[in-house]
């Protein structure tokens, strides 16, 4: 039985009818930069994260930089972030000139560990940037306080987590800016690459609006800062919106293959001796399960004995951001954040999309818990 990743096949075929004539009718407007498919995807999107405004952009890789800039902050400031997550997060930081400080992370949640961030504070840093990994939403509260106690600013990553919620409040209801990612394998996918931005200080939306088309404000030719060229298509804006009412659905979908998951591996789990090892959630989360990833001692292996089983894995992540070579001029060593070095030995991601049927879950949990009897 074969199990991909992503099936982003069975999911067009579901929306057929909706996405073509979406984007048919982009393509007879001749409005394909822009225009009121963007904004009502805007407004849409922004409403449901708990945001006033919803900027739209090319990339989830150009959602973090805008928002950095737009915050203000700026070459040689200090942004303190995850060593442990895809490596636009601090991509996004070194292109403008500031310095990634990293905090080690949570070894159950995966994602960065609150308490121990003031520590790392100093006069050089400007924003915390955490992200939502995986689909499960940092510690929002002691993130707020701890930027509104050191008048930093708050940059949310929530590429792999739009619909998730942390005691009731949505991504986008804390923090100055909050970034998405549409790229094809999120749980909201466009056919490319687009991303948004999710903010509600009206200064901070104006700003990002003139940064992402060329630093324009008021005239397409009268510059008042030094922007980027930065848009969501128009066609990607039409088939997110044909996805879009279906987000819900898909998510609770993820969330029951997830809590089937661990049901089916709960018993494999225990009977490992330490080396399987199955994501938690924490209460306050309403974790949406972007990936749902295991831990095991013997990864590698498993991931190959998987493989053979055709039953499509993948790691995220490999290689914690400190020990990657585009990192080594920020001078840390292998050891200083031993949680994230850890979970990139031993996580694997299993296919958890919401198009999987019960026999694909049941035979990926079979194939696992055989994994190493004789």
């Amino acid at each position: 039985m074969k199990v991909p990743l992503a099936d982003l096949r069975a999911q067009y075929f579901e929306l057929k009818t909706e996405i073509d004539q979406a984007i048919v009718e982009v393509i007879e407007s001749t409005r394909f930069s822009g225009g009121t498919m963007v904004e009502q995807l805007e407004r849409e999107i922004a409403t449901s994260c708990g945001a006033r405004h919803g900027i739209g952009v090319a990339s989830g890789t150009d959602a973090l930089t805008l928002s950095l800039v737009a915050c203000g902050v700026e070459r040689g400031d200090e942004v303190i972030t995850t060593p442990f997550t895809f490596g636009a997060t601090s991509e996004a930081i070194a292109q403008i000139g500031a310095r990634p400080v990293y905090v080690d992370i949570d070894p159950c949640t995966f994602n960065i560990a609150a308490s121990p961030i003031e520590a790392r504070i100093t006069s050089r840093t400007r924003a915390i940037l955490p992200v939502d990994l995986f689909g499960q939403m940092a510690d929002r509260q002691l993130l707020r306080e701890l930027a509104q106690k050191h008048n930093l600013r708050l940059i949310v990553d929530s590429a792999q987590a739009i619909g998730a919620s942390q005691n009731g409040t949505l991504i986008a209801e804390d923090g100055d800016t909050t970034t998405l990612s549409f790229y094809p394998t999120k749980n909201l996918g466009a056919y490319g690459d687009g991303g948004m931005i999710l903010c509600n200080d009206d200064h901070i939306a104006e700003r990002l609006r003139s940064l992402r088309g060329h630093g324009t404000q008021g005239h397409k030719y009268h510059y008042v800062q030094i922007g980027y060229c930065s848009r969501l298509d128009a066609i990607q804006a039409a088939v997110l919106q044909a996805k879009l009412p279906r987000l819900s659905e898909w998510n609770a979908g993820r969330r029951r293959n997830a809590a089937r998951y661990t049901e089916l591996l709960g018993p494999a789990a225990s009977e490992s001796g330490g080396k399987l090892a199955l994501p938690t959630s924490e209460p306050s989360n309403y974790h949406v399960f972007h990936q749902y990833t295991v831990r095991h001692l013997h990864r590698d292996a498993l991931k190959a004995f998987l493989k053979t089983r055709d039953i499509e894995t993948d790691v995220y992540y490999p290689a914690a951001l400190h020990l990657q070579p585009a990192y080594a001029y920020l001078g840390y060593r292998e050891g200083e954040f031993p949680h994230a070095e850890r979970a990139a030995r031993e996580v694997l991601s299993l296919p958890i999309h919401p198009e999987l049927a019960e026999e694909q879950l049941v035979y990926v949990a079979e194939q696992i818990a055989s994994f190493g009897r004789p």
